[in-house]
């Protein structure tokens, strides 16, 4: 089971399920790529993150990378619809999505009709 819920919520919520069975702690290191939310402490995960994690402990690394991408796409795209401009950006320069998808990127610096003034 993967818990989805903020920390306060994730610690509430462990307790409860605790007695169904063995906690385990999955192998997580480096900084948190979820950079839509300020991440309290260091080593704080979103959920998709840790099931990331999860997949590659599996061994399922092409559907980790696929994910991964995924993801990332989708973090790129929110900073970008926030006006973060400069942030995605900065994001986009350690990000895997710059070689998967560079089709799909430069449809986000593609000019279109400001559809207000229509």
């Amino acid at each position: 089971m993967l818990l989805d819920a903020n920390w306060p919520e994730a610690g509430r919520m462990t307790k409860v399920v605790a007695p169904w069975g063995k906690l385990v702690r999955l192998p997580e290191a480096g900084f948190s790529r979820y950079w839509l939310r300020g991440q309290e402490l260091s080593g704080q995960y979103s959920t998709v993150e840790s099931l990331l994690f999860l997949l590659d402990a599996l061994g399922l690394k092409n559907e980790e990378l696929q994910l991964r991408l995924q993801f990332e796409l989708h973090v790129y795209a929110g900073l970008r619809a926030r006006g973060c401009k400069a942030t995605s950006l900065e994001y986009l320069a350690t990000s895997p999505i710059s070689e998967a998808f560079p089709e799909l990127l430069r449809e986000f610096d593609r000019s279109r009709p400001d559809v207000l003034s229509l």
